[in-house]
C-alpha cells in the first residue's frame, strides 16, 4: 500500500495530466461530430484490420480442405458432363458412352526423359486399372499403365511410346498425338493429310476413335506446322494446355463399357479373317 502511495506522490503531476487529457478527449469526441466520426472510423479501421488478418490466417490453414472440396466438386461435375446424353446439350462426349471419374493427386512426375511416367495416389483398392485415361482441369495427361494397391503409374503423353487419337476441334480430321522429346510443353500431331486446312491457333482435342478418353477433351493449340519429308501429311507442333512440369490435381477416367467394346471389336476382327 505504501508503495502505491509513493508511486502516486512521485508521479502525481503526470497522472493528473493524463487524467485531464482523457477527460478533454472524451468531451471533444462527445461535443463535436467530426471528431466523433474520426474516432469511430479509426476504431472500425483497427477492428476491421484485425478481423481481416484473422480471416486470412483461418483461410490459409483451411486451403487444404477447400482444395479437396473443389476437387470433389470438379469430379462430380465431370461425371455429369461426360455422361449427359447427346441430345441434351453441347458435350465433351458425343458417343453416349458411360464414364466414371475418380479424383487423385500426383506424387511423382518426370518430364525430361524420353519415356516419362507419373505416379498417382490411387491404386487398385480405389478402383484404378490399367488403360484408364488421366486428365487435369486443363487437358489430358496420359494413360494408367500399372497399379499397386494404393498407387498407380501413368504413361505420360511425354513418352515416345504414347500414341493417342486426336483431332482438330470441330472437324473430323484425326491424327495421332506423339512426342519428339524436344520440349516438355510441346507434342506433335501426326497423320493429318496435306489437303486438310490447318492454321496456327487451332485447338486440338481428343478424337472419337479412343476407347480410353471421351471425345473433345482439350489438349492444346497449334504452335506451328509443316509438311513432312513424304509431303503427304503435316508435321504439327501442339502447345499443351497443361504445364507438364507442375501437375498436381488429376482425374482418372474409366470407360465403363470399354471391355464390351474391345470384345466386340476382337470378335469382328476374328470373323473377318
Amino acid at each position: 500500500m505504501r508503495q502505491i502511495i509513493n508511486f502516486v506522490l512521485r508521479y502525481k503531476n503526470f497522472l493528473l495530466y493524463l487524467f485531464l487529457l482523457i477527460i478533454a478527449l472524451a468531451l471533444t469526441v462527445q461535443s463535436h461530430s467530426y471528431h466523433r466520426s474520426k474516432y469511430f472510423n479509426s476504431s472500425n479501421w483497427l477492428t476491421g484490420n484485425i478481423y481481416e488478418t484473422t480471416s486470412n490466417i483461418t483461410t490459409y490453414f483451411g486451403l487444404g480442405e477447400e482444395n479437396k472440396k473443389l476437387v470433389e466438386e470438379n469430379k462430380r461435375l465431370r461425371n455429369l458432363l461426360f455422361n449427359q446424353k447427346k441430345e441434351d446439350s453441347l458435350l465433351l462426349d458425343t458417343t453416349n458412352i458411360t464414364y466414371k471419374v475418380i479424383a487423385s493427386q500426383v506424387i511423382k512426375n518426370s518430364y525430361s526423359l524420353p519415356r516419362n511416367y507419373i505416379t498417382i495416389k490411387k491404386g487398385s483398392a480405389q478402383g484404378i486399372k490399367p488403360d484408364m485415361g488421366v486428365i487435369t482441369a486443363n487437358g489430358i495427361l496420359g494413360i494408367v499403365e500399372n497399379t499397386s494397391k494404393n498407387f498407380a503409374t501413368v504413361q505420360s503423353i511425354l513418352n515416345t511410346k504414347s500414341r493417342i487419337n486426336a483431332k482438330i476441334k470441330n472437324t473430323n480430321h484425326y491424327g495421332s498425338l506423339i512426342w519428339d522429346t524436344k520440349d516438355y510443353n510441346t507434342v506433335q500431331l501426326a497423320d493429318i493429310e496435306r489437303l486438310v486446312p490447318v492454321k496456327i491457333g487451332d485447338t486440338i482435342v481428343t478424337g472419337a476413335s479412343s476407347s480410353i478418353f471421351p471425345e473433345n477433351i482439350p489438349i492444346g493449340v497449334i504452335r506451328n506446322f509443316d509438311l513432312n519429308n513424304s509431303q503427304s501429311s503435316y508435321s504439327i507442333d501442339i502447345k499443351l494446355f497443361n504445364n507438364m512440369a507442375a501437375v498436381k490435381s488429376i482425374y482418372i477416367i474409366e470407360n465403363i463399357q470399354r471391355e464390351e467394346i474391345i470384345e466386340l471389336e476382337a470378335k469382328t476382327n476374328n470373323d473377318s479373317q
